[in-house]
C-alpha cells in the first residue's frame, strides 16, 4: 500500500446503542439497528453522530455468535485491534491496539479497572474473559490517559453487562464439538418495580490440543512420541441490580467472576511439550450511586469498587536429569478505588463533566521449589501504592454541527511519578450530506507496575512512567439512505521512555542479568478503514475491515513483535429463508515477527469460518459453527500451534 493510500482520512465508527435484552431473540432477517449512544468516548452518554474519537462497538449479538472456546475472537471484528493467543483456547491472550503494547490497553468491566497489578506489566490477560451476559463491548482507540489515566496509552476496552429491563426473561444454551468441547449459558433479567435485575453463568471445557507444536511439520516430524493435549476450563459470571430510590436517585451493585484452568507448554528448554499448569481467577465488585441535584443540572456518580486476580502455576520445565526442575507460585494482584463524578449541565454552553479517584493496588507473591529439592512456601514480593487524580472534560457545540471536547487530568502517585495528561476531539457534520469528520489528538501515560518497580530480583524503583502522543482523523460517509457506511482512519503515535529489560548501569550490583529500565522508545502509525453495506435488504448484508499497521522499534528501526503489516476481515450475513442466517467470514492476518528483532517471522494466513442459525420457533433456536475450514497451518506465537478444521453445534432457548 502507498504512503498516500495509508495517510487517508477519517474515523472508523460502529457504535451500538443499549442493546435491548433482545439480542438473542431478534429474527436473523432483521438486522440489528446502527448503534447511536456509546459512554466510554466520554465518560458519559454520547450520540455517535458527537463522537470525535475512533470508537467500535462489538453488540451482544455479534459475542454470541463467537466461540466460548476464544471469546477474544470477537475483537478481530474491529479495526486497529490485534489478537495473539498462545496455542489455543486457555492460553496468554493478547490484545493490542494500534500497535501499542498489550500492557498498554486499559481494560475496564461496567467501568472498572480490572488491569491485573500483579502481572509482569499490568496487562490483562484476555483468557479470562467469559461471555457471560455482555450486552456490548466498546473499544476506544488512540490516548485516552486524559479520561481515564494510567495505562490508556492505546485505548480502551470497556465490557459492559446486560442491565435488566422490562419483563422477566431468560435465555440458556448448551453446545459441543471437536476437541472434546462443551459449553453452557444461562441468563436470566427483567425488572420488577423500581428493582432493575440481570444474572448470568458460562461453563466451557475442552480436552485442546499440545500448544507446543501441534500441526507445526518441522516440530511434529522429529519428534519419538506424540505431542500431549493441553485441556482448559472456563467457568464466569456476572450480575447487576438497580435500584430507584427516587426518581432523582439509583443504587447500582454489580460484580463479575471468572475461572480458567489451563494446561501449557514451555516452547522451549529441554522440556518443550510440558504438563505445566495454570488457574487464574478474576473478581469485580463495585457500587455506584447515582442522583441528580439543582434540578437535575449535576448528575453525581459515586463508584465504590474492588478487584482481585488469583494466578498460580505449577511449572515443569525439565524430567532431564541431572537438571530436574518443578516450582509453584501464586500471585495475587489486589485494586480497590473510591471515584466522584459530576456532570454538569451548562445549557447552551455544553457538559462540563470533572472528577476525582483514589486507587490502592497490591501486589503479592509466593513461590516454592518441588524438584529437585522440596522448599517450604516462602513470600517473594509484597508491594502496594496508591494514585490520587483529578480530571475534568468539556464537551459544546458550536454552530449546530460542530462537536468540541477539551480534557485533561493529573495522576499523582504516593511515592512516585506524578504526570498530567491532556485530550482534544472534534466532529464535524456536514449537513444534508451524511458526512462526519473527526479527529482527535492527545497523551497517553503508564505508570510501572508493581513488579517492574518493586521484584527483589529485576525491580527498579526508580522507573519512570510510559509517555506517548497521538492522533487521529478520518472521515465517516452515510449512502442509499443510510444502507451503505464507508469509514476511514489515518492514525499516528510516538511512544518514549517505555519500559524495557536491559542490562544498564542503572542495575544494582547484584543484578548481573539486567533490570527494567526506561529505555525503549516506539512509533506506530496506519490506516483503519470498514465497511458496511445493506446489500440486498432483508437477505445480503456485507461488513468489511481493514488496518495497515507501521510500528517500529525506534532504538533499532526494526519491526515491532507481533503487529502484522496488515490485517482485516470480510463478513456476511446471509438470510435467504425467514428464520436463517448464515454467515461466512474470512480473517486475513500478513507477515508479522513473533519475538523482538524481527527473529522468528511469521506467515501470513487466511481462516475461513461459517457461523449458521435457525430460529425454530419463537423459544428455541439451533446453530451450527464451522472454524477453520480450509484447515490453514499458521502460528500467533512461534512453535505455538491453533487449531485446525472444527465443528460446533449448540441449542439456544430464549423465553
Amino acid at each position: 500500500m502507498s504512503v498516500s493510500a495509508r495517510r487517508l482520512w477519517a474515523a472508523s465508527v460502529s457504535l451500538c446503542a443499549l442493546v435491548s435484552g433482545g439480542a438473542y431473540a431478534q429474527s436473523a432477517a432483521d438486522p440489528a439497528p446502527l448503534p447511536d449512544i456509546v459512554i466510554t468516548a466520554t465518560r458519559t452518554p454520547l450520540a455517535i453522530s458527537q463522537a470525535g474519537s475512533a470508537i467500535s462497538v462489538i453488540t451482544a449479538e455479534e459475542i454470541a455468535k463467537e466461540s466460548p472456546k476464544s471469546v477474544a475472537d470477537v475483537f478481530r471484528r474491529v479495526p486497529g485491534v490485534t489478537v495473539t493467543e498462545t496455542g489455543g483456547p486457555g492460553g496468554a491472550t493478547a490484545v493490542r491496539i494500534r500497535g501499542a503494547e498489550a500492557r498498554q490497553t486499559l481494560v475496564l468491566i461496567d467501568g472498572v479497572r480490572v488491569n491485573d497489578p500483579s502481572s509482569g506489566s499490568a496487562e490483562f490477560d484476555f483468557a479470562n474473559l467469559v461471555a457471560t451476559d455482555i450486552e456490548r463491548i466498546e473499544v476506544l482507540r488512540g490516548p485516552q490517559s486524559a479520561l481515564y489515566g494510567s495505562d490508556a496509552m492505546g485505548g480502551v476496552i470497556n465490557i459492559i453487562t446486560r442491565k435488566g429491563k422490562g419483563a422477566p426473561r431468560a435465555s440458556a444454551s448448551i453446545e459441543g464439538g471437536s476437541y472434546g468441547t462443551k459449553a453452557a449459558r444461562a441468563a436470566v433479567s427483567g425488572s420488577n418495580g423500581p428493582v432493575t435485575y440481570a444474572f448470568s453463568m458460562t461453563g466451557f471445557d475442552t480436552a485442546g490440543f499440545s500448544r507446543y507444536g501441534y500441526r507445526i511439520g518441522r516440530i511434529q516430524n522429529t519428534r519419538f512420541w506424540p505431542l500431549e493435549d493441553d485441556g482448559a476450563q472456563r467457568l464466569g459470571a456476572s450480575g447487576r441490580v438497580t435500584v430507584a430510590l427516587s426518581p432523582d436517585a439509583e443504587l447500582e451493585v454489580g460484580g463479575y467472576g471468572s475461572f480458567n484452568g489451563a494446561e501449557y507448554d514451555a516452547a522451549f528448554g529441554s522440556l518443550p511439550d510440558s504438563p505445566s499448569r495454570s488457574q487464574q481467577r478474576l473478581f469485580e465488585g463495585h457500587t455506584r450511586l447515582t442522583a441528580y441535584t439543582l434540578d437535575r443540572m449535576l448528575r453525581n456518580t459515586v463508584l465504590v469498587s474492588a478487584s482481585r486476580t488469583n494466578r498460580h502455576y505449577r511449572d515443569v520445565s525439565s524430567f532431564a536429569l541431572p537438571s530436574l526442575s518443578w516450582s509453584n507460585s501464586s500471585f495475587t494482584g489486589d485494586r480497590v478505588a473510591a471515584e466522584y463524578q459530576g456532570d454538569l449541565n451548562l445549557g447552551e454552553f455544553g457538559l462540563l463533566s470533572f472528577g476525582a479517584k483514589a486507587e490502592r493496588e497490591r501486589l503479592i507473591s509466593f513461590g516454592r521449589e518441588v524438584l529437585p529439592f522440596a522448599t517450604p512456601e516462602q513470600e517473594t514480593n509484597d508491594a502496594s501504592q496508591t494514585t490520587r487524580s483529578l480530571y475534568a472534560l468539556h464537551q459544546f457545540t458550536l454552530f449546530e454541527n460542530l462537536h468540541l471536547s477539551f480534557g485533561g487530568r493529573l495522576d499523582d502517585i504516593e511515592d512516585g511519578d506524578r504526570f498530567g495528561t491532556w485530550r482534544a476531539t472534534a466532529a464535524y457534520e456536514i449537513p444534508g450530506t451524511g458526512t462526519k469528520i473527526r479527529g482527535s489528538v492527545g497523551t497517553g501515560a503508564k505508570a510501572p507496575s508493581l513488579y517492574q518497580q518493586f521484584d527483589p530480583s529485576y525491580g527498579n524503583p526508580d522507573l519512570e512512567s510510559e509517555h506517548s502522543v497521538g492522533f487521529d482523523v478520518g472521515v465517516d460517509q452515510r449512502l442509499l439512505d443510510d444502507r451503505l457506511l464507508l469509514s476511514a482512519t489515518f492514525f499516528a503515535n510516538r511512544f518514549r521512555n517505555m519500559i524495557d529489560f536491559a542490562s544498564s548501569s542503572e542495575c544494582r550490583p547484584d543484578q548481573v542479568f539486567g533490570c527494567f529500565v526506561n529505555v525503549a522508545r516506539a512509533t506506530t502509525s496506519g490506516v483503519e478503514l470498514m465497511a458496511e453495506v445493506d446489500a440486498i435488504p432483508s437477505w445480503l448484508r456485507v461488513k468489511a475491515t481493514y488496518t495497515h499497521l507501521e510500528a517500529f522499534d525506534r532504538e533499532t528501526d526494526l519491526r515491532l513483535a507481533r503487529r502484522p503489516q496488515d490485517e482485516g476481515r470480510l463478513g456476511l450475513i446471509i438470510t435467504p429463508l425467514a428464520g436463517l442466517s448464515i454467515e461466512p467470514s474470512v480473517i486475513f492476518v500478513g507477515t508479522r515477527y513473533s519475538s523482538t528483532g524481527e527473529q522468528f517471522k511469521l506467515q501470513p494466513y487466511a481462516r475461513f469460518d461459517v457461523y449458521a442459525d435457525y430460529r425454530i420457533n419463537d423459544t428455541f433456536s439451533v446453530y451450527a459453527r464451522a472454524e477453520n475450514l480450509t484447515d490453514a497451518r499458521y502460528q500467533d506465537v512461534y512453535d505455538y500451534g491453533t487449531a485446525g478444521r472444527s465443528f460446533y453445534a449448540g441449542l439456544r432457548a430464549t423465553w
